[in-house]
């Protein structure tokens, strides 16, 4: 049989997974590295669609005549089904089918992008959105519990660092992507081509996915529990408490953080209701839909989850506010303000692919030194084009933001690597889920956040450098607390005597 799904094995001291290809019970399949590659150009496509609106949004509000608000929903919409969508779906891909959930969830993101691209108004784009949202959430989670599940030793590392490439890289490239459709799709409504491109590379994905992703046979038991499970009272809490920290923030810009700001509390109160249930199911021998065991026991997941979910907070706002500052501050075209911090997608696509195979060596290191070069970078940046004439700031600040690429690609590769490479195969969706739920609510945190701060400004003083600024430090406060809690995980590892 085929992909073979085990009970990943106990981690060697120092936390690295030490089975490799002859592990008892593991079936190396021949196509894994194939299957591989369509999972990640699926989760390419899900991720990019985060970040490559950005740039179009001006043109969306002009041509839909939408308000500020109502656009904002186009992104931070997706965002919001996005996250809502990944611990459930990773959970039932653990307990029914990843290959099957995988390839439904890819489906109905081709039908959604081709509706988003159609829409004749806001209301019906934003509708779409929310629905290409939900599809990418059940897709998510199910591309790292299938390396989980294909891959073992050495070669899961080497598999997860290409996975933490495209997530770096899915992000940092999508304001330049953006651009150059918009540029080639010339016309009113050329911002439609920004969805459409997902339908022939989504159908080509479907197609190679049901030729390689491995099907696999379940037991009716495994491990002397059924499977086929899902705590639907799990879902619901974990749902409604991630919808009530996030709605507030999506409505930022009509408002909402003062409107709904009683959300928050019923929201933390929804969580902890969530996390108790979770520790009853286990208690009881159940099978919960997130093992509260993920946290305790699997060395690196806590740390690894939380210092990503900081760090999103900032990686994915400043491109709105970049796309903002460029286009209505300076009047580039959406080309040249993706353009513009292609130094960026550059610096994070080169050091990704070399951080995955550097991040068995040197472990968190790569992270502390990567967060540092990304606060430096960004840091300078805003720096210059706050007080350096405008004519030439974007020019000058190219080799800062080459240097925040190159940080950032290696934060997002070494983090997800040693986030997730010690989780056990059976809770390999689950674990996925969350981690990527934590870095999809710092992404609704940013995007919600900074360009409404970016706004706020602007209004009180009429000046794009300083709402540039303002927006860009606060996304650094939130990188910041992820540099201090990689450096206290670093320290920790070095200490003698801790594992």
């Amino acid at each position: 049989m085929r992909g073979a799904l085990v009970t990943a094995s106990t981690p060697a001291a120092g936390g690295r997974d030490q089975a490799g290809p002859q592990e008892p019970g593991y079936q190396p399949d021949p196509q894994r590295w194939r299957a591989l590659w369509v999972t990640l150009v699926a989760g390419f496509m899900s991720l990019l669609d985060v970040t490559i609106v950005a740039v179009a949004l001006p043109t969306i509000q002009r041509d839909l005549h939408a308000s500020a608000a109502q656009v904002q929903w186009v992104v931070s919409g997706y965002a919001l089904s996005f996250a809502l969508a990944l611990i459930t779906a990773g959970r039932l891909g653990d307990a029914l089918d990843r290959r099957r959930i995988f390839l439904l969830a890819l489906s109905g993101f081709v039908v959604f992008s081709a509706a988003c691209g159609a829409a004749p108004d806001i209301t019906l784009l934003v509708v779409a959105r929310l629905a290409q949202g939900l599809a990418a959430g059940f897709m998510a989670p199910q591309n790292s519990a299938l390396i989980q599940q294909l891959f073992r030793g050495a070669e899961r590392g080497r598999a997860f660092g290409f996975f933490g490439a495209t997530v770096g890289i899915s992000s940092a490239v999508g304001p330049l992507t953006g651009g150059a459709i918009l540029a080639l799709a010339s016309g009113a409504q050329g911002w439609r081509w920004i969805f459409y491109v997902n339908v022939p590379i989504g159908v080509v994905a479907v197609v190679l996915g049901r030729r390689l992703l491995p099907r696999v046979r379940r037991a009716g038991r495994a491990g002397g529990r059924r499977r086929g499970r899902v705590d639907l009272p799990g879902v619901v809490l974990l749902g409604l408490g991630v919808l009530a920290l996030m709605y507030p923030l999506v409505q930022a810009d009509s408002g909402g953080l003062g409107r709904l700001w009683w959300l928050f509390p019923v929201g933390v109160v929804l969580l902890a209701a969530f996390t108790q249930w979770q520790h009853r199911l286990v208690a009881r021998g159940a099978q919960p839909l997130l093992d509260p065991r993920l946290f305790t026991t699997v060395r690196g997941y806590a740390i690894g989850a939380c210092v990503g979910t900081l760090y999103f907070i900032g990686f994915s706002g400043v491109w709105l506010v970049f796309a903002l500052f460029y286009q209505h501050g300076l009047g580039y075209s959406p080309l040249r303000s993706g353009l513009a911090v292609t130094p960026f997608a550059v610096g994070s696509a080169s050091a990704a692919v070399i951080a995955g195979r550097l991040v068995e060596r040197f472990g968190r290191t790569l992270t502390v030194c990567g967060l540092t070069g990304v606060l430096v970078g960004l840091g300078g940046t805003a720096l210059l084009l706050r007080f350096a004439p405008l004519g030439a700031a974007p020019w000058f600040a190219a080799p800062l933001l080459l240097l925040g690429g190159v940080g950032s690609g290696f934060v997002v590769s070494p983090n997800i690597t040693m986030t997730l490479r010690d989780v056990p195969v059976h809770m390999a969706g689950a674990a996925g889920g969350a981690l990527q739920t934590g870095q999809r609510l710092g992404a609704a945190v940013g995007t919600a956040a900074l360009p409404g701060l970016f706004y706020v400004t602007l209004g009180r003083n009429g000046h794009y450098p300083a709402a540039l600024f303002t927006a860009i430090g606060a996304a650094l406060i939130g990188m910041a607390a992820s540099l201090a809690l990689a450096a206290y995980d670093w320290r920790r590892d070095r200490t003698p005597g801790r594992s």
